[in-house]
């Protein structure tokens, strides 16, 4: 896919803009504060339907205006795809692709793929095991609808099973369907991000390799119920339910499941969500995202396009070529304060 344009309007500190954009490399270059990261993540809310920096949308609409709006034209398989958004003040967005208002955000999965790597893309590796547990599931639910589905349908059911855990009348007869709901949605899910992992990690593996120079093994793991299967897991998931029944009613929440889940992150046998430095980290969240992005280019058949903001701040000289060497073959948007950053290769340019 190739987004071709962006247009948007009283979005961030933008009263109006539209950039052109180049089908490979191409870099938003500007001092701090002038807007480059608002137009990359402009993209990023067209792919995903939420920003990356806030959860309220009516952050995003420029002082004194009432809506904001955004709009995309991406080439993808040979046709045209366009993705409008209008964030407004006094009701929720609204979203249209083709010019028709979809009417469940999942319609919109899929549609403007996009994998973002910013300086926040670190709480991959060292933070907690919720952002892992989010790296996997904008994938996935980019992948594939039925998963967004999935993980929508486990929360609910997760929220109800908490809600009655925390009003007291919680016992073994009470909890018994919830535990059975929750453990069929809830083995959906892992199975499907058991898969994701497994694919990505060699792909990972060979970036990490080529950034690292040859000189670290990388290697992913999903930490969660057990089993290959759908009906393994589910079982297995309905054995710990069983066991955390009575700590579940004392501290009246559910201690486990795939919302509890973790995926281990280790170079040359060392895990890196607790003893990595900070240069390996770095290296292994990026590989990560590269290899995020050839796997979701195989299962769609179409590249995403890759958002990388404020990378090269946190790059030496030769992790930056490396990068940038990598970025042959799809098209990727990069923000910058130094256009000299990218001598030497073929960027299109954007001055912000």
């Amino acid at each position: 896919m190739i987004v071709k344009s962006i247009k948007v309007k009283d979005y961030r500190n933008a009263a109006e803009r539209v950039v052109l954009l180049a089908p490979e490399r191409n870099a938003f270059v500007g001092a701090n504060a002038r807007g480059k990261t608002n137009l990359l993540e402009s993209v990023y809310f067209s792919g995903v339907g939420k920003s990356f920096r806030t959860p309220r949308d009516r952050e995003l609409i420029r002082n004194g205006a009432p809506r904001a709006f955004i709009d995309v034209a991406a080439e993808k398989l040979g046709t045209i795809e366009t993705v409008r958004i209008v964030i407004d003040r006094e009701v929720n967005k609204r979203v249209a692709i083709n010019g028709l208002p979809i009417t469940r955000m999942s319609e919109l999965m899929g549609v403007c793929p996009v994998v973002l790597f910013c300086p926040d893309g670190l709480k991959i590796v060292k933070d907690a095991p919720a952002d892992r547990r989010r790296f996997m599931d904008i994938s996935l639910c980019q992948i594939s609808k039925t998963y967004f589905s999935a993980l929508s349908q486990y929360d609910k059911i997760l929220q109800s099973r908490n809600k009655l855990l925390k009003s007291g009348g919680a016992n073994d007869n009470t909890l018994a369907p919830w535990d059975e709901l929750l453990a069929d949605v809830g083995a959906k899910i892992i199975k499907s991000r058991r898969g994701f992992i497994n694919k990505l990690t060699p792909i990972a593996s060979e970036r990490h390799n080529f950034l690292s120079g040859g000189k670290e093994l990388l290697v992913l793991e999903y930490e969660g119920a057990r089993g290959d299967g759908v009906d393994e897991i589910k079982t297995e998931l309905l054995k710990k339910f069983a066991a955390d029944r009575e700590s579940d009613m004392r501290l009246k929440y559910t201690h486990t499941g795939p919302h509890k889940d973790d995926i281990k992150i280790s170079v040359d046998g060392v895990d890196l969500r607790a003893y990595g430095s900070q240069g390996q980290q770095r290296t292994a969240a990026l590989a990560m995202k590269l290899a995020e992005m050839r796997l979701l280019t195989d299962v769609l058949g179409t590249s995403p396009v890759l958002l990388l903001d404020d990378v090269f701040s946190e790059l030496d000289v030769g992790r930056r070529e490396k990068l940038l060497d990598s970025l042959d073959g799809f098209q990727s948007i990069i923000t910058a304060t130094d256009k000299t950053d990218f001598d030497g290769f073929d960027v299109n340019i954007v001055e912000i």
